[in-house]
């Protein structure tokens, strides 16, 4: 399994790999956003800590244990957000698709059923992956019903998974899906894309 750079193009949604000129559609759309209390990197407040975090998340998939992803909304042209393979195992033919995040103009929309729709197709068909993990953190309700209503399996909580910037404990709900279960996932995906 060779994880690389890709472009993965659907009919409202295009994966780029990030890079820093990102930055600025980022920014407009994630700055002061209150998604931040649910992920690892803490608050973004300033464009200073968007380009902290492209770098960061660029620096990941420069050691190969990431592939991160903007997320351009194909339509309006503007960057929707991001996304990313992460956690990826070669030998075990499993990666993990997470720290996606959308501007709210394109929250509940298209945008992440497509976004996740290419990701998998990819990760299955192209990769040959065995196994995709899904995690969020166990207050994110509306992260978890988007996930379960895509049909992926919900395999139990992680307590005290991580420690968050501002030093909570956060317990972490995984969920996956297995290769024998993708083509009823795909089909359930492709209902919902209207294809």
């Amino acid at each position: 399994m060779e994880v690389k750079p890709v472009v993965l193009t659907g009919k409202h949604v295009r994966l780029e790999p990030l890079n820093e000129a990102h930055i600025p559609g980022l920014t407009e759309i994630g700055v002061g956003q209150n998604f931040w209390h649910f992920m690892l990197y803490g608050d973004m407040n300033t464009e200073a800590d968007m380009r902290n975090w492209v770098l960061d998340i660029m620096s990941r998939g420069q050691r190969g244990t990431d592939l991160p992803f903007a997320v351009i909304h194909l339509e309006s042209g503007r960057v929707a957000g991001a996304t990313r393979y992460l956690n990826i195992m070669p030998k075990d033919r499993g990666l993990e698709v997470g720290g996606t995040w959308y501007g709210l103009d394109f929250q509940r929309t298209v945008v992440n059923t497509e976004c996740k729709y290419l990701l998998f197709t990819h990760a299955f068909e192209v990769l040959n992956c065995i196994r995709v993990q899904i995690k969020t953190d166990s207050r994110n309700v509306r992260s978890q019903n988007a996930i379960e209503r895509i049909g992926a399996k919900k395999e139990g909580i992680l307590r005290n998974h991580m420690i968050l910037p501002d030093g909570r404990y956060r317990d972490s709900v995984f969920y996956s899906i297995i290769d024998t279960e993708w083509s009823l996932v795909k089909k359930r995906l492709e209902v919902m894309l209207g294809m």
